[in-house]
Formats: C-alpha cells, structure tokens, sequence
C-alpha cells in the first residue's frame, strides 16, 4: 500500500492492489487509512510503553482505556476478571473506575508476578480493590482460585491479555466464557497483531495467528456470544470505527 498526501490540495490517494484511490484529505476515508498506519507505526516505536496510570505503567493504547471505561461505566460489572498483570497499570486503571463508582474489584492474573511489580500494587493505595492470582491463565488449578474467587450472581466482566498466541485465547475464552453475565463482554485484546506482521518487530506468523482469530472461532461455535464493537455514548462526529488495537475483540454475551 502507498498513500500519498498532498495537503495544498486536500487529498489523499490510496494505492494498493485494488488500484488508486483517492479521498478528500478531511474525511472519514482519510483518517482510517492514516489512523491505521500510525497504528503500525507507532506500535514499532513502542509508542503504548510510554503511559501510566497513577504511578504504574500501562502499556496500553489510551483510546482504548478510553473505550473500555465506557463499557465498565455502562455496566458497572461486580468483578473485572483481567489475564496478564504485568506492571499491573491496568489493574490500577480498573480499581480507579471500580472506586469512582462506588463498585466493583479487580482479578489479575499472570503466569508471573514479578516480585517488584507485586510490590508495587500491594502498595498502591488502590490494592484493596485487588486480588492477584499467580498461575498460568489456562491452568485448571488457576481457573479455579478465579472461579472460587466469584460470587453467585456477579456481573463479571473479562479481559484476556496475556499470552496472544490464537490457541492461548482460544483456551482462554473457553475457560472464561461462562463467568460473563448476559449483557457483559469477554475482551480478546491486542488482534491488532494481524495488521503488524510486516512491521520490523512483527512475526510472519501474526496473519493468522493473533486474537482477532480466536475470538471469531470461538463466536462460531457459542452462538451466545457475538462480535460487536460496544457502542459510543456520544459521538458527534462522522466517524464510526475506534483507532485500536483491539479489533474484533468484544464478544457480547447476549444470553
């Protein structure tokens, strides 16, 4: 693919396989082509390594901090199950929503926990709002200290974010899925992965095997659960997709 700006004149030209393109350089076409480059871009640079949420690293794009709050907000969900803690910014940032409302807590699960990243969330004033489980994700062993961990009748809300390998979510999701409430989502993050492949830090392999694929696999076969991107609360502009890097992640539970 090949774009080419000219901004005296406005435009943009897509080039690509399927011929030329082009679009007014202010438009909806325009800013999803550029949008997606600078997705590619600037996760090489490492671009998401460079936040924090109240002292810890988040590791994450914001707009999609800032599409998930809309969800947690929207549903309010009693337990916020999330796989992969790393330096733990995401646990942070969902203890934050959960104090705000006045409910809700935070499950983190890792197959490690480094002893200076425990350190830091047990010491984190926000600590009371989580529970951290060592153990790998799809572990019998862990998946039941989470389970056990889950009260009758819980609104629970997923987020996989761990190992992204296509067979690691699609265990994942298969291990999970019953946890989530009617109305909730299971969150099979970082498909983006696909779109990277070709990037200097991606992998070949990242075509097929990524979340994105998971997530649709398992919608094939549980008709309970479907692919939707939750939608915005407001929204006063043309657009209608998110910039992320989370595609084809929500997985509604809608009975």
């Amino acid at each position: 693919m090949k774009l080419l700006i000219d901004t005296d004149h406005k435009t943009l030209v897509n080039e690509d396989n399927q011929g030329s393109h082009e679009y007014a350089l202010y438009s909806p076409e325009a800013f999803k082509l550029i949008s997606h480059l600078w997705l590619k871009v600037g996760w090489d640079q490492k671009y998401p390594y460079t936040f924090s949420w109240m002292g810890r690293p988040v590791i994450q794009l914001p707009e999609d901090l800032i599409r998930i709050q809309e969800v947690v907000y929207r549903i309010k969900p009693d337990v916020i199950l999330e796989t992969g803690v790393a330096h733990g910014g995401s646990l942070i940032f969902y203890a934050s929503l959960c104090k705000a409302m006045g409910k809700g807590r935070v499950i983190g699960v890792d197959i490690e926990i480094r002893k200076h990243n425990r350190r830091a969330i047990e010491e984190h004033e926000l600590t009371p709002f989580i529970a951290l489980i060592e153990g790998s994700s799809i572990d019998k062993n862990t998946v039941a200290q989470v389970k056990a961990l889950i009260r009758p009748g819980e609104r629970v809300l997923v987020i996989l974010d761990s190992c992204h390998t296509k067979q690691h979510v699609l265990e994942e999701l298969n291990a999970y899925h019953d946890l989530v409430s009617p109305g909730s989502y299971i969150v099979a993050t970082d498909g983006s992965m696909q779109f990277l492949h070709d990037v200097p830090r991606g992998k070949r392999d990242w075509t097929w095997d990524h979340p994105s694929a998971a997530a649709l696999e398992f919608s094939q076969s549980h008709p309970e659960f479907v692919i939707e991107q939750p939608p915005w609360p407001f929204n006063e502009s043309e657009l209608r997709e998110n910039v992320t890097h989370w595609p084809g992640a929500w997985l509604c539970r809608t009975s």
